[in-house]
């Protein structure tokens, strides 16, 4: 098993800068995929931003030059360094950890709350 400790969310004003961060602790694959995911009040869970353990990196379109993932893989950690944040970037932010091969086991967060408005 897995756990996945998220930390980091909360209110920013427009124009603001959040960083998550995840922190996994159990028996981890050596590959593996981490990232963020976020789930808005009344639409579906959509991929932000993923790593792997070696570190090529994935971003939906909408926060392509905003949004900065990272990880330490001594630490067992990834980072989500939020820049210009929108309103729209509203949403609940799930931490993900994807085993490779899949057997490894598929891992997410509790999710933590990011709120940009004025």
């Amino acid at each position: 098993q897995v756990q996945l400790v998220e930390s980091g969310g909360g209110l920013v004003q427009p124009g603001g800068s959040l960083r998550l961060s995840c922190a996994a602790s159990g028996s981890i694959f050596s590959f593996n995929v981490m990232g963020w995911y976020r789930q808005a009040p009344g639409k579906q869970r959509e991929l932000v931003a993923i790593i792997t353990s070696a570190g090529s990196t994935t971003y939906v379109e909408s926060v392509k030059g905003r949004f900065t993932i990272a990880r330490e893989n001594a630490k067992n950690t990834v980072y989500l360094q939020m820049n210009s944040l929108k309103p729209e970037d509203t949403a609940v932010y799930y931490c993900n950890l994807r085993s490779i091969p899949l057997s490894g086991g598929n891992y997410w967060g509790q999710g933590t709350q990011v709120t940009v408005s004025s």
